[in-house]
């Protein structure tokens, strides 16, 4: 009888992929199917589709004496979800010629509920990125993903809320054709950075502070360790609130993983996101996984802060795993039904009580904590007991994390010239990059080499160094690496409780 083809597409792990919807109709008894490795979701777009076909004023595919193949191309490609909904709908009455209009160009996503209404979908922004890159000019969307589809520029976005809108905006022949407005492009409106936790409201723990605002300028990792109740917490959450924003690259990387999760709560993440799973917390929620892999806490972390509270208590498992995305800045996934490689650029941000003094106590600690993760991990900063007199002077503290995130900003700035096109920051250098950027004198080297033998460092620790002198030297706005800037690295790392 007829033959029509329309393109949709779907996000496959964080990528996306074009796929081609072919509608064939013959003649025969009723039948109707979809072929192309269809999942649970998309075998039950035949009842959703025909249901949203009726109630939009055209004949059901199930009320007409006809076999309908529905083709989802590449075959090989697992098709999940329901954002086919509203390319089948089309591709069908374009096939049975209730529509005219030219697909090429045109893609397609949406969610049909049975009254034709289009819901929104997970993962629009991958999926109209792929859109852009491929050559495709328009995009059709729920009208709720409509603003974060138009973050995307250079490519014509449609927000619509039912398949009759679609319909009259496409059909060529109709009297009654209604244009969809065209989804003005989405600018950056970065968020309000003022948090609930400011580090002026934190009394005392300078130390701890001056420690936070070097791993913020470098974007080393970091461990706080003190007795209960000293401001751990509360130093971590608003050790996020200095962080700078994030470039658009990094935002519409950023958006797009926790569009495709399913989190994403604006249409566009700004400021660098903080994770903080509970210590009860899955291997497979904090790490990724599943009978098709999915990103994890860890990568919901990319380009953010990764909290981990009362780090001991976490699975062995869990923390060993870390060992991969605080060395290469990723993850890799893998399950029976394939691999994953997962982003995770984070910073890592822990707190923990130390071990009691005794022998069963220090080696359960050193049983979770071996010391491959505590070479990974730059600092670590005591946080001690305050004097009771501190907490109730009754002054008011001035406002901190504004102050700090502009010397965060300065460091960051002189690593971005330092590096030139490379987005990289002074924790991510190469052996290569420490002999290119970091020229110690030789009194400076010799003290390192000294205290690198006394602390018995393995080389990556040493490296680690060498990469936190960098960033206090720009903090400092200083060119050369000194040897305050050495000292001062070597004694974040950690003397006692750890091997």
């Amino acid at each position: 009888m007829s033959f029509a083809k329309v393109y949709s597409a779907q996000t496959t792990l964080l990528d996306a992929h074009v796929i081609d919807i072919e509608v064939d109709l013959s003649k025969g008894l009723h039948a109707f199917s979809i072929v192309g490795l269809p999942d649970k979701a998309v075998e039950e777009s035949r009842d959703r589709v025909s249901a949203a076909i009726k109630n939009s004023g055209y004949k059901s595919p199930k009320n007409k004496n006809q076999k309908v193949v529905i083709s989802l191309a590449p075959a090989d490609l697992k098709k999940e979800g329901p954002a086919f909904d509203l390319g089948m709908a089309l591709c069908y009455l374009l096939a049975t010629k209730d529509i005219s209009f030219d697909p090429t160009g045109k893609l397609f996503l949406g969610e049909l509920s049975l009254d034709g209404e289009l819901r929104s979908i997970h993962g629009v922004l991958p999926l109209v990125r792929k859109a852009k890159r491929v050559g495709f000019k328009e995009v059709f969307v729920p009208k709720e993903n409509a603003k974060e589809a138009a973050l995307i520029d250079d490519i014509e976005i449609y927000g619509a809320e039912t398949l009759t809108d679609v319909v009259r905006h496409l059909h060529e022949d109709t009297e009654d054709r209604a244009m969809i407005a065209k989804q003005p492009r989405t600018e950056i409106v970065y968020e309000n950075r003022e948090q609930a936790v400011d580090f002026g409201d934190i009394r005392g723990q300078e130390s701890a502070k001056r420690g936070l605002l070097i791993a913020a300028s470098g974007r080393h990792n970091i461990v706080l360790y003190g007795p209960p109740g000293t401001g751990k917490t509360m130093l971590a959450r608003a050790f996020s609130d200095i962080l700078p924003n994030l470039s658009f690259e990094e935002c519409l990387e950023v958006t797009s993983i926790h569009s495709v999760a399913g989190v994403l709560k604006s249409p566009l993440m700004t400021t660098p996101p903080f994770r903080a799973p509970h210590h009860t917390a899955s291997y497979v929620s904090l790490v990724g996984g599943g009978t098709v892999p999915k990103p994890g806490e860890i990568t919901l972390a990319h380009r953010g802060v990764l909290f981990l509270d009362e780090f001991p208590e976490f699975e062995r498992r869990t923390i060993e795993a870390l060992r991969q995305p605080l060395e290469e800045r990723s993850i890799t996934v893998v399950r029976s039904k394939g691999s994953a490689l997962f982003p995770a650029n984070f910073i890592l941000v822990a707190a923990m009580n130390p071990p009691r003094e005794d022998g069963l106590e220090q080696t359960r600690f050193e049983k979770k904590i071996s010391g491959a993760i505590v070479d990974r991990v730059d600092m670590w900063i005591e946080v001690g007991h305050i004097d009771h007199r501190t907490l109730s002077d009754g002054k008011e503290y001035p406002r901190e994390s504004d102050a700090l995130r502009q010397h965060v900003h300065t460091a960051r700035a002189m690593q971005k010239e330092r590096f030139k096109h490379d987005t990289k920051t002074n924790s991510e250098m190469t052996v290569r990059d420490l002999t290119q950027h970091v020229l110690l004198q030789q009194d400076v080297r010799s003290i390192l080499n000294e205290a690198a033998s006394q602390l018995n460092l393995s080389p990556r620790a040493y490296h680690r160094v060498i990469k936190l002198a960098r960033t206090i030297a720009d903090i400092e706005e200083s060119e050369e690496v000194g040897k305050n800037h050495v000292l001062e690295a070597l004694q974040y790392r950690p003397r006692r409780f750890v091997y």
